[in-house]
């Protein structure tokens, strides 16, 4: 290119000389051109002139003759309107007509012809007459002839309309002959100025002739000058061709260079590139398999299980089948750019893997996405990415969702529909499924209900529901990409290490996230340029150098390269040392994550507990900078993040505390402290797991013997045994409890055993984890509940332990006009006062209206009035109108969103219901208003409530004030009994203040009316049976109540230090003001021992047993299963039991065989047989064809639905399916119930094959009444007798099972019931209190025997009811208690 450059240059050269030579010779020769042109010129102007003058002449002459045309055109039409037949018509006459005659004369006049007929007549026998006339020689008529003509035309009767009348023929003649005459006559005033024209025009003519002679010289003169004109611009053009070329090639040689080393600069990483290319397509298809997997159903899992699916089945299964694929392959990675995953962070996507496979998911499936995304990040990600397309907002409740869907379609806009339940609208069904259709040349249509509308491809429709375990249909599955939004921990740590950084080091996260922005900015403007030359490349034809725009792309990219290079490497290792700095404020976001998910996992309990992640952050803002105000010098960033984990910890159950019942509070502290303990590396999951689940024991055939079975019951010890066998800490445990059985017993009869030393070395051996939980869930788990008190106190802070009291005062001051505070309500209880009483100590007016039917319009302009004058309104029982729920939500938003008065608030009030909508109860501060617990707290609060007025208006003083006082006890009895569950009342009566004043006011007014005898029977009917009674359903109950009522309303009531219980600490004060009873109740113990109640002190422990039960079975719902003590995955420990229970579940009975055995047999307790047979063989096979179905499920081979995960979870749980108690109910573990269901068909066995047993076991039958029915009729039909007047006598017998040889004459001996709450004193024959810790008492055998009914004194008999199982009510009862 250089040498071709030279040769150029030098023939560049020769041809400039020629061309100054060349330009000489055309500058003489222009001058001559010039000196010619200007004659040719001044000659044309000269003839120009002239010319115009003639064309003066000539118009003045053609004016004067078109005088004389418009007549010579009249005749011309008139003769050409004259044919053959009218020239006949003339010639035809004889003798013709006077106008004809004088016509034809004048015609033969201008033809200088003899004017007469007869000479007439011989013109008009010549054919070409007409011809002749029409080309008559008008120009050459004589001066003689035209005056002959005027003899006839100045007849004032020739004229062509006379002569028309007579002939038509001669009228057009004598038209002409008028026209001839006309025109004669013009042409000769016309001719001597045409004459002078055409001498004019001869002149003109020469001349012109004259000036085109010039011109063609001069032409000649001008060629020869363009000639050499040409020529000199030829040579010039080639000259500067090859100047130009010369420069392009110079150009080219820079642009050479240019490009070599800017493509130079692509070399490295291209072959890089080209190198990973070959690698990665061989590697595609494996690749591709998995991603199209992972697109398919990896979307609703979590990350641990979205990882298994990957590495452990799908990559698993690739490599085996000997597929190529990536060995560090990422799902991520292989389907979303680098570039790409960084924009969406900037949009606020968090930066974890999870969080960057959902995006992929979301932005690269071919359905649209359904986010489950219950903590809004899907949201404000969606919000964030598409606000530059104008993002359509929607929710269920929205209007006209459809036709703005339709216009979205058409126009290609983004729609979120957010806030969606677990049921879609069937209108979306043709959007979701994209039904697209093709018309062809691009064209494509979508049909959404009867509209056809153009579908852009650029709509995209996002969808989520804010639900944290929806169940979709498979419809809605298929036709949408379901997407699993739920915060995981690694991103929620870095979100809030973020959080926790900007506030205690603003400056390190600035500059974090400046330093993120120019290093995605930069590498995303590397990959464009990249990009654009690979496009330039691609696209250029020709030769590269004449591609401008890439050899400057190439150079931009260079100079970008080294730039965003260097800025890239600095900003990383200043991010680097940012992280570094960091990194030190880790254990803080990684603590403050783990104390979300504490709060997040509380809605498996009840799904009120609702905790929005934005509320959560505030509140951890709100803990950075109290924590900070709180301690002025801090050491280091370690100190002051475990002051800062302290502080968050204790805001956090605070906070929780506030929003949850009361007996969900000890929950959330074991839970807050084993998940900060977990995460602090302190917690073994394997023994904390078998805390909560216990020893599970399917099979007892080879448990060690039970030492000592008068204390250690079957539960006790299997704990015991299975903790010796599974823990490693407890190696030994078994063997030291059977050789020290007086020791542990010690221990375990304690009144508070988690305070006392363990016996031996176990209690310098365990840890306060092993010690205060496991040892006591396994010998006292009545004192679990305590344990764990003492555990988190001993852990975390006796603060943990220990709930704030409401403060609503506290709780309006973090409020402000755009919070909504929501009353979460327990039966009894009404926040209305309290909000009155904070509305006066706030000044601020306030209203207030319960919702219910047709209330809604009142609410609306209620919070509308509100919001703009800046008054409180408080919508009460949100619940008793959940229709409009969703109406309420939108309402709140609007309200918000149009910017509301600033003392503007809105409370509600709601119980519990899962209906109530998850933005708005997110959205809401959360308050639990519960009635005060205890026997003393109700005291309290009921002589606080009674004025001074009230108690002194009775005439009666003293009997009033002790019965008044009497009656205070009463009520907070009855109240406070219900925490010994069954043993308090059957059922959960609500029992309220209105109650307490109805019967105040019957003290009052009989006391009043009655002043010397007072009527104790009618006050106390009114009392235990018209009031209080009117709510109790149960016998038993209102047995008890009763008995309450004959025992505080009595004559000895009145007497000074009457004792309300056995306990001398409760008596009635002597007589004096209400301050004194105020003063007296404030002195009354905290703790309340059952003797208070009446009750014995196994009710309390009891009571504390279905409280640890309860405890330890919400908190396995709330960590989402735990699996066995072991410990394991899911799968594989419901797997294991699925074989353990498909082992020991008993074959069917054969139901043919007992009955062809028992067929002489027409007894009604065959009956009985052959329908529990029936029952029992339906429950059998439902429970053998669950298992087996969820085997396969497990397996992968079927789908598991909604009942069968239910069944794995209880299975996981170890408790009994839901759906495999339809035959009986149970409150038993699996461990226990498995054995319980082969005894009850052991029975069914034996009494099928072998007769009737001699003792029944009346529990171990599906319908116990049926028993007993059929035994009343096969006495009746015995001693022929109705069936109606018999009943039972229940005779107690002595011996045991053994020792009876042989069924009763009359009736059935029963076995195996239990008493609760008593035993049988086998010395007297009679029921006695039971012994302490003895819950559960077995009663003897008894003899049912039937007998005519009869009435009978039932004084010292006590009528025991008999229940099926220990959930103590009718309905749910087989038939009546006995």
């Amino acid at each position: 290119m250089s040498v071709d450059l030279e040769e150029k240059q030098k023939i560049c050269d020769i041809k400039a000389k020629e061309c100054e030579e060349l330009l000489k010779v055309i500058t003489a020769e222009r001058s001559k051109a010039d000196a010619q042109q200007a004659q040719v010129e001044a000659d044309s102007i000269r003839i120009e002139k002239e010319a115009k003058e003639t064309k003066i002449l000539a118009d003045d002459a053609t004016r004067d003759l078109e005088k004389a045309m418009p007549a010579l055109d009249a005749a011309e039409d008139a003769l050409d309107k004259l044919d053959k037949k009218s020239i006949a018509e003339v010639k035809a006459y004889a003798k013709p007509p006077e106008a004809v005659m004088k016509t034809m004369c004048a015609v033969m006049t201008v033809m200088e012809k003899t004017p007469s007929w007869g000479q007439a007549k011989t013109e008009l026998n010549d054919t070409n007459f007409l011809v002749r006339i029409k080309g008559f020689d008008k120009d050459n008529i004589k001066d003689t002839t035209l005056r002959k003509i005027e003899k006839f035309t100045k007849d004032s009767n020739f004229t062509p309309k006379l002569v028309s009348n007579v002939s038509l023929a001669a009228g057009a003649l004598c038209q002409w002959v008028h026209a001839m005459k006309i025109y004669a006559e013009i042409y000769r005033e016309v001719e001597p100025k045409r004459n002078k024209l055409r001498q004019a025009q001869e002149k003109l003519e020469s001349k012109q002739k004259q000036l085109r002679e010039a011109n063609a010289e001069l032409k000649k003169v001008q060629e020869m000058v363009k000639g050499l004109n040409d020529q000199f611009n030829s040579s010039n053009n080639e000259k500067e061709t090859l100047a130009r070329t010369a420069e392009e090639l110079k150009v080219k040689l820079e642009r050479a260079g240019k490009l070599v080393d800017g493509l130079a600069g692509e070399k490295v990483r291209w072959t890089d590139s080209l190198g990973k290319f070959d690698i990665q397509q061989e590697c595609l298809f494996g690749d591709c398999l998995v991603s199209a997997a992972f697109m398919s159903y990896a979307g609703p899992f979590g990350a641990s299980y979205r990882n298994e699916l990957v590495t452990e089945e799908w990559m698993a299964s690739v490599k085996e089948k000997e597929v190529p694929y990536t060995t560090s392959y990422t799902f991520a990675n292989f389907l979303a750019k680098a570039t790409e995953v960084r924009e969406w962070n900037l949009q606020k996507l968090p930066a974890d893997d999870f969080s960057t496979e959902n995006g992929v998911l979301v932005t690269k499936s071919r359905r649209f996405p359904l986010m489950i995304d219950p903590q809004n990040q899907a949201n404000a990600w969606v919000r964030k990415m598409e606000e530059t397309r104008q993002l359509k907002v929607f929710d269920p409740n929205s209007k006209d969702i459809m036709k703005s869907l339709e216009r979205a379609i058409e126009f290609g806009s983004p729609v979120l529909l957010e806030n969606v339940g677990e049921e879609l609208d069937p209108s979306l069904e043709p959007i979701l499924a994209k039904n697209i259709i093709d018309s062809g040349g691009g064209s494509l249509s979508l049909k959404v209900g009867d509209n056809v509308l153009d579908y852009n491809a650029a709509f995209m429709f996002y969808i989520t529901t804010k639900l944290s375990n929806p169940h979709y249909t498979p419809e809605v599955s298929t036709k949408t990409t379901i997407v699993n939004f739920i915060v995981v921990l690694d991103g929620l740590t870095n979100q809030l290490l973020g959080v926790i950084v900007r506030s205690e080091d603003s400056r390190l996260e600035e500059d974090k996230n400046r330093l993120l922005f120019q290093v995605a900015k930069g590498r995303n403007r590397l990959v464009e340029l990249e990009n654009e030359i690979l496009r330039l490349l691609a696209e250029t034809k020709g030769s590269l150098l004449d591609d401008l725009s890439l050899i400057d792309t190439l150079q931009e990219s260079k100079v970008t390269s080294m730039r965003t290079t260097e800025q890239v490497a600095h900003a990383e290792q200043n991010m680097i040392k940012i992280d570094g700095q960091r990194e030190n404020y880790r254990p803080a976001g990684l603590r403050s994550a783990v104390l979300y998910f504490v709060l997040n996992d509380l809605v498996a309990i009840d799904p009120m507990y609702q905790f929005a992640l934005a509320a959560y952050e505030h509140l951890y803002i709100q803990s950075i900078e109290k924590s900070a105000e709180k301690k002025i010098n801090v050491g280091g960033v370690e100190e002051r993040i475990e002051d800062l984990n302290a502080f968050h910890a204790l805001a956090v159950y605070k906070y929780g505390c506030r929003a949850i019942f009361e007996r969900h509070k000890l929950l959330l502290s074991l839970h807050l402290c084993a998940q900060v303990l977990k995460y602090s590396n302190d917690l073994n999951e394997t023994e904390f797991s078998f805390f909560l689940f216990g020893g599970q024991v399917f099979d007892r055939s080879g448990q060690p013997p039970n030492p000592s079975p008068d204390w250690i019951n079957q539960s006790m010890w299997d704990n015991v045994v299975e903790a010796d066998g599974k823990l490693d800490s407890f190696k030994g445990f078994q063997t030291s409890l059977e050789q020290s059985l007086r020791d542990w017993k010690k221990w375990y009869s304690g009144s508070e055993p988690e305070k006392d030393n363990l016996p031996g070395e176990w209690h310098e051996r365990l840890d306060p984890l092993q010690m205060k939980l496991i040892v006591v869930r396994c010998v006292r788990p009545d004192r679990v509940l305590p344990a764990v008190q003492v555990f988190v106190a001993l852990k975390l802070d006796p603060k943990f332990v220990e709930p704030p009291p409401l403060d609503l005062e506290a709780i309006y001051d973090e409020t402000s006009c755009l919070t909504p505070l929501l009353f979460v309500l327990t039966p009894g209880m009404d926040p209305t006062g309290q909000l009155r009483a904070l509305a006066v100590s706030r000044n601020v007016p306030w209203q207030t209206i319960s919702l219910g039917q047709g209330q809604e319009p009142k609410a609306i302009k209620m919070v509308a009035d509100g919001a703009e004058k800046g008054f409180w309104v408080m919508l009460a029982n949100c619940h008793l109108c959940v229709h409009w729920l969703p109406g309420l939500e939108k309402l709140v938003e609007k309200t918000f969103d149009q910017g509301p008065h600033e003392r503007f608030r809105i409370f509600l009030s709601s119980s519990p219901t899962p209906k109530f909508p998850i933005q708005l109860l997110q959205n809401c501060i959360k308050m639990t208003t519960e009635p005060p617990k205890g026997l003393k707290a109700n005291l309290v609060r009921l002589l606080q409530n009674t004025s001074e007025e009230s108690y002194n208006r009775v005439k009666e003083v003293q009997k009033y004030r002790r019965l008044f006082f009497s009656l205070c006890w009463f009520h907070a009895v009855l109240l406070e009994r219900k925490k010994f569950k069954m043993l308090g009342w059957n059922i959960g009566y609500d029992f309220n203040d209105s109650d307490f004043d109805i019967c105040e006011n019957i003290l009052a007014m009989y006391l009043d009316e009655n002043p010397n005898e007072i009527p104790w029977d009618a006050i106390r009917y009114l009392i235990a049976e018209a009031n209080y009674g009117g709510r109790v359903t149960e016998h038993p109950d209102n047995r008890v109540l009763r008995s309450y009522v004959t025992e505080f309303f009595c004559t000895a009531a009145l007497q000074p230090k009457f004792q309300l219980s056995s306990l001398a600490t409760y008596y009635i004060p002597e007589d004096g003001s209400l301050q004194s009873y105020r003063q007296y109740v404030q002195s009354l113990p905290l703790s309340e021992p059952p003797e208070a109640f009446g009750q014995h002190t196994n009710a309390e422990i009891s009571s504390s047993l279905a409280d640890t039960d309860t405890l330890l079975q919400t908190m396995i719902e709330v960590r989402g299963g735990g699996g066995a003590a072991a410990g394991g995955d899911i799968g594989e420990v419901v797997m294991g039991t699925c074989n353990t229970l498909l082992e020991k579940l008993p074959e069917n009975l054969d139901w043919e065989e007992v009955r062809d055995r028992n067929e002489a047999d027409s007894s009604p307790l065959k009956v009985c047989l052959l329908q529990e047979i029936e029952r029992y063989n339906v429950l059998l096979s439902a429970v053998r064809s669950s298992i087996k179905t969820l085997q396969k499920g497990i397996q992968g081979l079927v789908v598991i639905s909604k009942e069968q995960e239910a069944v794995l979870t209880s299975l996981y749980a170890g408790t009994v399916p839901t759906s495999w108690l339809f035959a009986y109910p149970s409150l038993k573990p699996l461990s226990s119930w498995m054995p319980d269901l082969a005894e009850r068909i052991e029975q069914l066995n034996s009494w099928g094959f072998t007769g009737v047993p001699k003792v029944l076991w009346l529990g171990g039958l599906t319908y116990p009444t049926s028993l007993l029915t059929a035994v009343l009729q096969q006495s009746a039909r015995k001693n022929m007798v109705s069936v109606d007047t018999l009943n039972f006598d229940y005779v107690v017998q002595t011996q045991d099972e053994g020792s009876i040889t042989g069924l009763p004459k009359e009736g059935a001996y029963i076995k195996s019931m239990i008493l609760e709450g008593a035993k049988w004193d086998n010395n007297g024959g009679c029921l006695a209190d039971a012994d302490t810790m003895a819950l559960f008492n077995p009663m003897p055998i008894v003899h049912f025997k039937p007998v005519v009914r009869k009435k009978a004194s039932m004084d010292g008999i006590y009528q025991c009811p008999l229940y099926l199982y220990p959930i103590r009510r009718r309905a749910l009862a087989r038939g009546p208690p006995l």
